[in-house]
């Protein structure tokens, strides 16, 4: 068997397992007669990204480690609860902002499901990533971090400047807040509005073909079609200006496909695979749950008097200042 073969089989399996959920839920339809995927879709998690190294290829935990984490987690929770009122407000987010997911009975180690040990592949040799500690180089490519020049806006991340929400991807990560997206659907079209600075992507449905790729966009070029009940978006063309994923790299090599597959009236499974030869030594696929919100996204209007951005400058030149005198 060759590498190259086994995301396929990973895939399959994969598709095989979302088929059996699926079994007895037949998906609404629009009035085109495509699956109807319409509404606005939570994917919090509280699952990592990349699988702990106990698990090595396992991709689900045991009941018993579901119900270990189950009582670490209310015993923190009874903690916090005891803890001295008003503790916390200093910070820059306390447990009020955080969004976590409920663990399921079926609770996956990790949302990487390939590499078959839930870790990211190793880099290719010159790919760019900016080692913990250090501000990253120009142009700062990483929508978040700790560590980032003051000196002018442009040594921000790019959520600080809300162009790419940290979240939002694309693929979508699960973060610790607002972690929405609302897919809205006509005859030929689908948009993927994600709350997070409320990026938009306007997806052609058909064999549109895309844009000429030196026409690089900060969230790419999306084509889509329907594979049975399944949306499949494929998107190229990103602006090498974003980091491919994960910290790493950047985007410009990078092929994202996506697939959203409706398997309850409340549940959409979102897949997703990176294929950058530039960044990455193989393929990465990933699963995330997203569940129906009874409710609606609301404008994310970063850009309106971005506070943050001018108080963080602000307090730099304080800072300076102080220091010299």
């Amino acid at each position: 068997m060759t590498t190259g073969s086994v995301p396929g089989l990973i895939a399959l399996a994969l598709m095989s397992s979302l088929a059996a959920a699926a079994e007895d839920y037949q998906a609404p339809r629009t009035e085109w007669g495509l699956p109807d995927l319409q509404g606005v879709w939570n994917f919090s998690s509280s699952t990592p990204m990349q699988r702990p190294t106990q698990y090595g290829e396992r991709r689900y935990l045991t009941e018993a480690e579901i119900a270990e984490i189950r009582e670490r987690r209310a015993a923190s929770d009874a903690a916090s609860d005891a803890a001295i009122p008003g503790t916390g407000v200093d910070e820059a987010y306390n447990d009020f902002w955080i969004e976590s997911a409920s663990l399921a009975d079926a609770q996956l180690t990790s949302h990487l499901i390939y590499p078959p040990d839930g870790r990211l592949p190793d880099l290719q040799e010159g790919a760019r990533t900016t080692p913990m500690g250090q501000i990253p180089q120009r142009p700062v490519r990483a929508a978040l971090g700790a560590f980032f020049g003051t000196d002018g806006p442009e040594d921000r991340p790019l959520s600080d400047r809300c162009l790419i929400g940290f979240n939002a991807g694309p693929p979508v990560s699960p973060s610790f807040y607002n972690n929405n997206l609302q897919i809205f659907q006509n005859r030929d079209h689908v948009v993927i509005l994600t709350e997070m600075v409320h990026n938009a992507r306007m997806v052609p449905l058909g064999d549109r073909p895309h844009a000429d790729a030196a026409i690089g966009q900060w969230t790419g070029d999306s084509r889509g079609y329907f594979d049975g009940d399944t949306l499949v978006v494929e998107t190229r063309n990103f602006n090498g200006l974003t980091q491919s994923f994960s910290g790493r790299g950047d985007s410009r090599e990078k092929v994202l496909t996506e697939r959203f597959t409706r398997v309850s009236h409340d549940r959409v499974d979102y897949e997703f695979t990176i294929d950058d030869p530039a960044t990455f030594s193989d393929k990465i696929m990933g699963l995330i749950p997203m569940y129906k919100v009874a409710g609606q996204v609301y404008e994310y209007a970063c850009h309106e008097g971005n506070r943050g951005m001018v108080n963080i400058l602000r307090g730099a030149r304080v800072e300076e200042q102080a220091s010299a005198n």
